[in-house]
């Protein structure tokens, strides 16, 4: 419920900005449809996916393994909301790379800065995201896990507020108490940015961006995002099959 007010209140916030209005008029139907797709299959049957088939995967082969993990609440977060988040950043350095870029470029064809593209992606692409299959692991293993879905949420709800443009304004007190760590939605606007799409892979922190060299912080936003393809709605759903 909460990952779907913070969707549906971004989207307000967006709509009411008069460029952005502009923006969802002149938007193509290709591009409604592969984001609508995309919002109903990472939102919905992700979700499925992970408490009905890959959990019960994981029933039949680690039968004895259920709650073995006691695991204090501050820890189950921290796995979720700062573990996982770093095995997302390696996770999508590798859709970055040669071999599997082309089932990762979908996503950056967006050329706005909006909520609704936060799932535009080719469909086989969320089953490479670690969030799939990791997240159902440990949902199993640890024996309470209501705080890590708190991480997960968490997690999911700055994933929707990373793709908008609703931010705090730079030398204001938001800005600079979570810039230093957080990354903010200008930082992965970077990511998307024409000019230096290979920084800001982290989704939740900075700092694993810092470590290995890849982060790029800017108190301006970059002057034109995403890439231009000749492929037609049912190849970006299904490429590169």
């Amino acid at each position: 419920m909460a990952i779907f007010i913070t969707f549906v209140t971004l989207l307000i916030l967006t709509f009411a900005r008069t460029e952005q209005r502009a923006n969802f008029k002149a938007k193509s139907c290709q591009d409604w449809l592969l984001d609508a797709i995309g919002l109903c299959f990472q939102g919905i049957l992700i979700p499925v996916l992970q408490i009905i088939l890959i959990y019960q995967v994981y029933q039949h082969f680690l039968p004895e393994s259920r709650g073995i993990l006691n695991l204090h609440p501050l820890l189950a977060f921290g796995l979720s909301f700062v573990g996982v988040d770093y095995l997302y950043y390696w996770n999508h350095r590798l859709l970055h790379s040669r071999r599997f870029w082309r089932l990762h470029l979908v996503h950056h064809t967006m050329t706005e800065r909006q909520v609704l593209g936060t799932s535009r992606n080719t469909l086989w692409t969320s089953f490479l995201i670690v969030y799939l299959w990791i997240h159902a692991l440990f949902i199993y293993l640890i024996q309470d896990a209501n705080i890590y879905i708190i991480g997960v949420t968490l997690t999911s709800i700055l994933d929707l507020w990373r793709h908008s443009e609703i931010e705090p304004l730079p030398d204001t007190f938001l800005h600079r108490f979570l810039s230093p760590w957080l990354i903010l939605p200008r930082d992965h606007a970077w990511h998307h940015s024409r000019e230096s799409m290979g920084v800001n892979y982290g989704a939740n922190l900075k700092l694993w961006d810092r470590w290995h060299g890849t982060n790029y912080d800017s108190n301006t936003t970059p002057k034109a995002l995403g890439i231009t393809t000749n492929l037609t709605l049912f190849q970006k759903l299904m490429w590169p099959f």
